[in-house]
């Protein structure tokens, strides 16, 4: 039973941004997940800071990059096969612990002078692939913790937290870090111990929520190999989500550009670091207001098309930013961009979680995890790769174009994305 002041669903039209927080297991959870956002975001950084300060070499940074790729994919595979066997709260303290553990060790290490480059590279493997093994049980059980039609709100709730979590870490960092200071390195020992801390609150709140961890309905009597066929036989026969996992891939294939603002601002803008701050902020905000959008369209029943909508939308951005020669319409269309691609995304994640059953969830976010990862890291090499080519603007062009072909072949070619409507 979902934890509910009143012990019943909310009515439609009394629905509120902060909804999803008066259920207390979705506080806890999400608490839960603010302190293991933190820790993840923190450890990169200081990790990062801490490997380029000691070498000077950015090639270091880069092998950061590969190992936690190595991991992340099979990780996210077998996470979503055990968030359908195992308690999923007892599996997200599990994972953070390994956090508290690793990390924790790292801070001791440094604080007596004696962590190494290799101790590094050791834990972000460890760490990259239990960070990721977690996420399928949290993503499966924020639909326990809420009544279905304040999903959708706990969901762009999510989003906004780690949309902020992005902007306040850094700072948090420089904080911790006393950056003012010439020898940042002697100062890190502190940044880690802070980290730690964040680590042991995720790794004891999941234990505060009511609702019970297990899938509704497990059997996992079976193969674990085998329930990961299952998993994909599942998602490849569901009328909605291939479609919807298409749709991710099509798009951000030809139109991922966060991490590489450094690109478009010398290419479009001939700004610098400044330009790529301005840019970077805006971004985030767009996406904090799309998450916001979100929670007003709780009485629009066609979810499906509001993501065939945002995505469209976000083709047509796509366009508008390639072709700015001026920073304010690039801010402009990349606060639009935020916002349209956190209205797609936080609808896609709300459409997974109501369309699967609670046995079959995790596997179903782990497939979309999997889709957007993919899609991530191939998008960011082809974007790359392009702008060197035909130029960053042109790159965003041509992105925007394949988009809008990729809507409108989901829209006619895979219907069950643009027919589905939501129901209690």
């Amino acid at each position: 039973m979902t934890s509910n002041p009143q012990n019943k669903n909310s009515d439609d039209s009394e629905l509120k941004i902060w909804s999803a927080f008066l259920y207390f297991d979705y506080r806890v959870l999400w608490l839960s997940g603010v302190s293991a956002m933190i820790t993840m975001n923190l450890r990169m950084i200081i990790t990062a800071v801490w490997l380029y300060e000691r070498t000077g070499l950015g090639s270091t940074l880069a092998y950061l990059g590969l190992i936690e790729l190595a991991v992340r994919i099979p990780s996210n595979m077998y996470g979503g096969v055990f968030a359908d066997r195992l308690d999923r709260k007892k599996l997200i303290a599990l994972t953070q612990l390994s956090s508290f553990i690793f990390i924790g060790l790292m801070t001791v290490l440094e604080s007596f002078s004696n962590l190494e480059i290799w101790h590094v590279y050791l834990v972000t493997a460890i760490l990259s692939g239990t960070s990721v093994f977690g996420n399928p049980s949290r993503s499966a059980l924020t639909a326990r913790v809420v009544p279905r039609n304040v999903l959708a709100h706990a969901v762009a709730m999510n989003t906004i937290t780690w949309q902020v979590g992005t902007i306040i870490t850094p700072f948090l960092f420089f904080v911790t870090s006393f950056a003012w200071k010439e020898q940042a390195t002697e100062s890190l020992v502190l940044s880690f111990w802070i980290n730690t801390l964040f680590a042991l609150i995720s790794v004891v709140s999941p234990f505060f929520i009511r609702e019970s961890g297990k899938a509704l309905d497990s059997k996992n009597q079976s193969n674990v190999h085998r329930n990961l066929i299952e998993g994909f036989k599942y998602v490849i026969a569901h009328p909605i989500l291939p479609g919807l996992y298409i749709l991710d891939i099509g798009v951000t294939v030809v139109s991922f550009y966060r991490e590489l603002f450094p690109i478009f601002a010398k290419q479009l803008y001939s700004r610098g670091r400044d330009a790529v701050a301005i840019l970077t902020a805006f971004n985030a905000v767009g996406s904090i207001v799309g998450s916001l959008l979100v929670m007003y369209t709780h009485k629009i029943k066609r979810k499906g098309v509001i993501v065939l909508y945002a995505t469209l939308i976000y083709g047509f951005l796509l366009i508008l930013f390639g072709v700015s020669t001026s920073i304010w319409i690039g801010i402009f269309a990349l606060i639009a961009l935020g916002a349209a691609d956190a209205v797609g995304m936080t609808m896609r994640q709300t459409i997974v979680q109501l369309t699967t059953p609670d046995n079959m969830r995790g596997r179903a976010s782990a497939a979309h995890s999997l889709a957007a990862m993919s899609a991530n890291g191939i998008g960011k090499w082809e974007v790359g790769i392009m702008s060197d080519y035909i130029g960053a603007g042109n790159t965003m062009v041509l992105g925007g174009i394949v988009s809008i072909f990729v809507v409108l072949i989901i829209w006619y070619a895979l219907s069950g994305v643009r027919k589905y409507q939501y129901s209690e």
